[in-house]
């Protein structure tokens, strides 16, 4: 059980967290951006398609492992929910504010409805992905702290980021996407996403490295969930 008492930057922690999440679900989610072919020697990398927003979104995971390291896994879960509740909330104000009849005289209704604009399966699409993959993240980031001993950071933030990004991936474009857009376009997106979202997660590991051994010395908290109950349905502190 998490003793109760207060921590310095846990709440801005989690803003971060919850506003990375609202940026990267609501800016770029349907754009589709390609990366050129670069020719290195004998080495030839692209030209792929790949989500807009794959860029940004993977921050939400760093998040996610620095609030599991140091905080917990029940802790982690509060957050989850947390940011599950505000894009939820986000959705549902994009629905209503574009359900508005426009003003006359307003030009912009279209463009709204472009960039704001969301079918039902894109919004259950990135709810479900989110939730779904934010607790698989936790949970494995959890469990592997405890089997290394809080050995290997680097291997259980890149282990988790695997396990949580191939469960988003496979839940969201599909379910986005499919016969929407050509089934090889969707296996493309989301082959390159994942493959994306992991390598930039590895890619910032010194700066997770960084953020995790500063809040622990402020926190005074390196958390390991071995009596946790993982149930993702619960928001007390066990």
């Amino acid at each position: 059980m998490h003793e109760h008492r207060p921590y310095k930057y846990f709440d801005l922690v989690m803003a971060g967290f919850v506003t990375v999440l609202l940026c990267s679900s609501l800016i770029g989610v349907s754009k589709v951006s390609e990366f050129p072919e670069i020719h290195l020697g004998f080495l030839t990398i692209g030209p792929f398609s790949f989500g807009s927003a794959v860029l940004f979104f993977p921050f939400s995971y760093i998040f996610g492992d620095i609030l599991t390291e140091v905080y917990g896994y029940a802790r982690a879960r509060r957050v989850v929910w947390a940011g599950f509740g505000a894009l939820f909330f986000a959705t549902f104000m994009s629905w209503g504010v574009l359900a508005m009849p426009a003003a006359p005289g307003w030009p912009h209704q279209a463009a709204y409805e472009t960039v704001f604009g969301s079918t039902w399966r894109i919004v259950l699409a990135s709810l479900t992905a989110f939730w779904a993959g934010e607790f698989v993240n936790s949970f494995v980031l959890a469990k592997m702290k405890i089997w290394t001993e809080g050995k290997l950071l680097w291997a259980r933030t890149i282990g988790s980021t695997i396990a949580g990004e191939a469960v988003d991936s496979l839940i969201f474009y599909p379910v986005a996407f499919l016969g929407v857009w050509d089934t090889a376009l969707v296996q493309k997106v989301l082959i390159s996403n994942f493959f994306l979202k992991v390598g930039w997660e590895a890619l910032m590991t010194p700066i997770t490295y960084a953020a995790v051994s500063f809040l622990k010395r402020a926190e005074h908290e390196d958390y390991y969930d071995r009596d946790t109950n993982f149930s993702p349905f619960r928001l007390d502190d066990e």
